[in-house]
């Protein structure tokens, strides 16, 4: 079985989530800056498509080469076996990057490659013309260092597509950054957990289907599936056991709860079309009121942030009554992702643990406040 060399992208501090959710699979894989690199089957990037939580992308990875030169890039990409997964048929755009390399012009780079790739499946296939007109295969060159990187898109629609999140309340939160900070918090399946400014679900929605089995992919496609020679057979496998291991009754002790009966509405349908319907309780309540009856658990949240100075204010203030909530609740932690430079200021304490993430183009960081008696993981 021909084993390639992968990577699942990912954003900035969130390469080593992804290597660890990796192993958790049983495929060895390497952090490093933008994702995580692991050498595997077609079967087992099928399943990292399937089942990582945190990952933007995977991406087949084709060849790695110096290329000084315009000459050198076209032999480089030529040498590279295409027809293995690209058709006489198939679309395939050009992407390119270039950082630090002698070769600039991102525009060159692209259009060179993609003649390489052409004469390479002119020789291939006998033929001088190619339609285009059939599914679409994404090829990346990046060179860096005068190092180029050629890949294939595996995944398609990036990763944080789950398919259930077709409506979004202000603010939302990507689904794979909300899956880090699931795995992230001291919450485990088997513990109560609640967010009381939970929007329209998204990290109740994660954990919930981390606590059902519910591998993230489940009911989309990926690109790897078009592709030319795939094992469509085993890709079906895979898919048919990912929806035996799926078991919505798996669900317990997960809450949250809005101040906007809107977001309210919007989390219940979102929940819904996760599979998960009635299994996570969404009620409509001010978090400056909130209270829990569990004499442990875990509250994480991500509370708005105040980046407009006239929000700044009732943020703090905000800040400030959850750092109340948690002293109400001393069996309990609080986990929050903010870009607030003063958050712990107004929250009354430093944190226990802190880790830094972009949420979109904000830096943030996300800190945990307390240690609640931890269940075992699942």
């Amino acid at each position: 079985m021909n084993r390639f060399e992968w990577i699942a992208t990912a954003a900035f501090g969130l390469e080593g989530v992804v290597s660890r959710e990796l192993s958790r699979m049983g495929i060895d894989a390497k952090a490093e800056n933008g994702g995580a690199r692991f050498i595997g089957t077609l079967e087992d990037a099928m399943r990292a498509n399937l089942y990582l939580r945190s990952a933007d992308r995977v991406l087949l990875v084709m060849g790695r080469f110096e290329a000084r030169s315009f000459e050198e890039l076209f032999e480089g990409v030529r040498a590279l076996p295409w027809e293995h997964f690209i058709t006489e048929h198939t679309r395939f755009p050009v992407n390119g990057k270039c950082a630090r390399s002698q070769l600039m012009s991102v525009r060159d780079c692209q259009s060179i490659t993609k003649k390489a790739i052409v004469e390479r499946l002119k020789s291939k296939y006998h033929t001088d013309w190619f339609q285009e007109d059939a599914e679409t295969v994404s090829i990346d060159v990046a060179l860096h260092g005068n190092i180029a990187q050629l890949t294939l898109d595996a995944s398609g629609v990036a990763l944080n597509r789950r398919g259930y999140r077709t409506w979004n309340g202000e603010a939302p939160l990507r689904e794979t950054l909300a899956a880090a900070l699931v795995d992230l918090s001291p919450w485990r399946p088997g513990m109560p957990l609640h967010d009381p400014m939970c929007g329209t679900g998204t990290l109740l929605i994660e954990a919930a289907m981390r606590m059902a089995h519910r591998a993230p992919g489940l009911t989309r496609s990926f690109a790897i599936e078009s592709w030319h020679e795939m094992p469509s057979h085993e890709f079906s496998a895979l898919r048919e056991q990912a929806q035996a291991e799926f078991n919505p009754q798996l669900v317990e002790g997960i809450s949250g709860s809005d101040i906007d009966p809107q977001a309210i509405e919007l989390a219940k349908r979102h929940l819904q079309q996760a599979g998960l319907a009635g299994r996570v309780t969404f009620t409509v309540a001010d978090a400056r009121t909130c209270q829990r009856e569990e004499p442990q658990g875990v509250f994480l949240c991500n509370p708005p942030y105040g980046e407009r100075l006239s929000d700044r204010k009732s943020c703090e203030a905000l800040y400030h009554d959850m750092g109340l909530l948690l002293r109400r609740h001393p069996g309990w932690s609080l986990s929050a992702i903010t870009s607030h430079p003063g958050f712990e200021r107004c929250f009354g304490r430093r944190a226990d643990k802190k880790r830094r993430f972009y949420n979109g183009r904000l830096e943030c960081e996300f800190m945990t406040f307390g240690k609640p008696h931890a269940a075992s993981k699942r």
